[in-house]
């Protein structure tokens, strides 16, 4: 994931509000969302080359998403995928704080990652470049490649903008995917530095990503109400950038014991 934008316990029919971009090359094999045939409790799309996942959700309400952390320079190609963050987390019998304690131990064993990982009872956030696990309050949070909240222009106006769709009326999802969509670029004196090319920099500063070869392959929302009701859709995305479909599941959280 390159942006997740999350409400956690601020409207009065959702208990969780996620919206996320997934940013990736074309040509990495990738998996649409859908109930894993090898899990059928997990709901989430898959990386086909390392075989992890960037966010997803299971039949018990749990919550997973990861994104990498921007540095520049390349890291051993010997660690673990960081997609395993999340669907570790999903396909083990595990509460959230117990799933990221483990992560803050094992840390090292990955490139750079951001995790938010739980439910709405308690949903966390931890990262291997800035230590300790946060427990995240009620309130809007926005994540891009580096740490949470860090004010990068797409994450600024990002959280402004699911503030003002919290603010107002209105069917929640066509505007969370218009927030998605904004393909607006920062100025050059706003954006980031984090060691790759100024042209770098431009391109991936925008919600929406699209170039030639890399871009936003899936934008995707998640709701889960009050009520227990989960929503997720999500559209994928091709070079062009092209869209290459749209799937829908609706479900209510099996109250199941861990």
């Amino acid at each position: 994931m390159c942006l997740i934008l999350l409400a956690l316990d601020t409207h009065p029919d959702y208990s969780l509000i996620v919206a996320a971009n997934r940013d990736e090359f074309y040509d990495r094999s990738t998996a649409r969302a859908a109930f894993w045939k090898d899990d059928p409790r997990v709901l989430a799309g898959r990386d086909l080359k390392a075989g992890g996942t960037w966010l997803g959700i299971d039949r018990r309400g749990r919550f997973a998403a990861v994104t990498n952390y921007r540095q520049g320079q390349r890291e051993a190609g010997t660690l673990r995928s960081r997609g395993r963050l999340v669907s570790d987390y999903l396909t083990e019998r595990i509460v959230g704080r117990a799933h990221v304690e483990r992560v803050e131990r094992e840390g090292a064993r990955y490139k750079g990652f951001n995790l938010i990982a739980g439910d709405v009872q308690a949903l966390f956030y931890i990262s291997n470049r800035d230590g300790g696990v946060r427990a995240l309050r009620p309130g809007v949070y926005g994540l891009s490649n580096h740490l949470l909240d860090s004010p990068w222009p797409k994450v600024t106006a990002g959280k402004s903008g699911l503030c003002e769709l919290l603010a107002g009326g209105g069917e929640l999802i066509p505007r969370l995917f218009e927030l998605l969509s904004d393909r607006r670029q920062a100025t050059d004196a706003s954006l980031p530095r984090t060691g790759v090319s100024p042209e770098w920099e431009r391109l991936l500063s925008s919600a929406f990503i699209t170039s030639e070869a890399y871009g936003t392959r899936s934008s995707t929302v998640v709701l889960v109400g009050r009520g227990g009701g989960v929503t997720f859709v999500e559209r994928s995305f091709g070079p062009g950038p092209a869209l290459e479909g749209e799937i829908r599941y609706e479900y209510d959280i099996e109250r199941e014991a861990l």
